[in-house]
C-alpha cells in the first residue's frame, strides 16, 4: 500500500501503485478507465495531486470477489445525477507571458512554417510516427450545402463508425483522430489531389499560391487557446466514454454556438462596413455596443496570433483603415476573431470562411483535448449546487 491508501466515505479507495498490481495493467490503461468512467476515482485528500481509487470498480475489472463489507459501502454511496463547475488538467495549451505556447512551442514561432498536420502532430504528442502517413482519402461525399454543414456531417459520420468501447492504443487514437481531421478538411473543401490540408482548402477556395500560406497560417493559430466552454464539452464526452470523433463533435457544436463565433461574424460586418466607406454606421454600431473584434480577455496586451497573422497578409488599403479605425474607435487592439476576418475578404473567401476556418483549425485541438484526456487526464472532477424548490413543493 502506497501512501495516500485509505478507507473513506464507506467505500475503500486505493492508490495507484495498488490498482496497478490488482489489475496487472500500465499506468496509461488504468487513466482510460477512470476517463472512460469504468473506475472511479477521488483526490487524495493528503495529497491532491496524487488520485485514489474505488477497490470495488478494480476488483469488478481483475475479476477478484468483492466481499460484503465493500458491498455494502458502495451502496451507501450517493448517486450524483448531474456535474456543475469541472477541475480539468491538460498538457496542451497555455498562454503564459502574453504568449501562447503549443505543448511548450510558441504558438506563432511554430505557424510560421507548419501545416495543421505538424501542429496537430504536436498537440497529439505524434511527434515520433506520422498518423497522416496511414490515412487514405475516402470515397463517398457527406451531405450539406454549407462548408460547415459538410464538416459537421462528416464528423459525426465518423463518431457513429468509431463508437467502439473497446479500449484503443494511444496509436490506434491518433490514427483515429488523423482521419477524423483528414475527411473533415476533405467534406469541407471536396474530393480533389492528396495536398495538404491548408492547400485542398485553398483549391476549393480557388486562392492563388501565393497566398495559401495564409490559410495555412490561420488554420495552425486557430488550433487551440487554451481552457474555453468548448474544450470542457470535448473533455467532458471524453470522460463519459465518448471516442475522439464524438467527443470532438461536442466540441465544435459548443464551439459553432459561442459568444466567440457570433462576435467573429460582427468582425466581419465591420470589415466590410468599411470596405464601403459605411464607417458612420460602423461606429454608430460600436457606440451601442456591436462593434467586435477589438480587445482581448486572455491577451489584455494584444493578441500575438492576430498581430502576426496581420502582419503577414500585405493588407490593401481599405482592409488595412479597417484594423486602424476600429483600433482608434475601441482604443483596443485587434483580435485573433478580427484577423480571421480580415484574411477571410484578403482572400475574398465566402462570407462564413472566417468561421469555417476557426472550426476546421479548431478541430485538431479538440481532437488533442480527446486524446489527453483519455490517456492523461485526470477524472473531470464537479459538484452541481441545487437551487431549485424544495423536494415536494407544489
Amino acid at each position: 500500500m502506497e501512501p495516500g491508501d485509505t478507507v473513506t466515505d464507506a467505500v475503500r479507495w486505493i492508490g495507484r501503485s495498488e490498482a496497478l498490481a490488482r489489475l496487472g495493467v500500465k499506468t496509461q490503461t488504468l487513466y482510460a478507465y477512470v476517463s472512460r468512467g469504468r473506475i472511479a476515482a477521488r483526490p487524495d485528500p493528503a495529497d491532491p495531486r496524487r488520485s485514489l481509487y474505488a477497490v470495488q470498480d478494480i476488483a469488478r475489472l481483475s475479476g477478484e470477489t468483492v466481499d460484503d463489507e465493500e458491498q455494502a459501502a458502495q451502496r451507501r454511496i450517493p448517486r450524483v445525477a448531474s456535474r456543475g463547475e469541472a477541475e480539468v488538467s491538460s498538457s496542451l495549451t497555455v498562454i503564459a507571458g502574453g504568449r501562447l505556447f503549443y505543448r511548450g512551442l510558441d504558438a506563432v514561432q511554430l505557424a510560421e512554417t507548419a501545416t495543421l498536420e505538424d501542429v496537430a502532430r504536436r498537440l497529439w504528442d505524434a511527434r515520433s510516427v506520422n498518423p497522416f502517413a496511414q490515412v487514405r482519402p475516402r470515397v463517398g461525399a457527406v451531405p450539406g450545402g454549407s462548408v460547415r454543414a459538410r464538416l459537421f456531417a462528416a464528423v459525426a459520420r465518423r463518431a457513429e463508425e468509431d463508437a467502439d468501447p473497446q479500449a484503443r492504443t494511444i496509436e490506434s487514437l491518433r490514427l483515429e483522430c488523423a482521419r477524423v481531421l483528414d475527411e473533415a478538411v476533405d467534406a469541407a473543401a471536396g474530393s480533389g489531389p492528396r495536398l495538404f490540408l491548408h492547400q485542398r482548402l485553398a483549391r476549393s477556395w480557388k486562392t492563388p499560391e501565393r497566398d495559401t500560406h495564409l490559410i495555412r497560417r490561420a488554420l495552425a493559430l486557430s488550433a487551440d487557446n487554451e481552457m474555453n466552454s468548448a474544450v470542457l464539452a470535448t473533455r467532458a464526452a471524453t470522460d463519459g466514454g465518448s471516442c475522439p470523433a464524438a467527443a470532438a463533435f461536442a466540441g465544435l457544436l459548443t464551439l459553432a454556438g459561442s459568444d466567440m463565433m457570433a462576435e467573429l461574424t460582427r468582425a466581419s460586418d465591420w470589415i466590410i462596413a468599411v470596405r464601403r466607406q459605411a464607417t458612420d454606421a460602423a461606429r454608430r454600431a460600436h457606440a451601442a455596443g456591436g462593434l467586435a473584434g477589438f480587445g482581448s480577455a486572455d491577451y489584455p496586451g494584444g493578441d500575438p496570433r492576430a498581430v502576426a497573422l496581420l502582419a503577414a497578409a500585405d493588407l490593401p488599403v481599405d482592409l488595412a483603415r479597417a484594423v486602424q479605425e476600429g483600433e482608434a474607435a475601441t482604443g483596443r487592439p485587434a483580435n485573433f476573431g478580427l484577423a480571421l476576418s480580415v484574411i477571410a475578404r484578403r482572400l475574398e473567401l465566402p462570407r462564413d470562411a472566417a468561421g469555417d476556418l476557426l472550426l476546421l483549425g479548431r478541430l485538431a485541438g479538440l481532437l488533442g483535448h480527446a486524446l489527453d484526456q483519455a490517456t492523461n487526464g485526470s477524472p473531470i472532477r464537479a459538484r452541481l449546487r441545487y437551487v431549485g424548490p424544495e423536494p415536494g413543493a407544489h
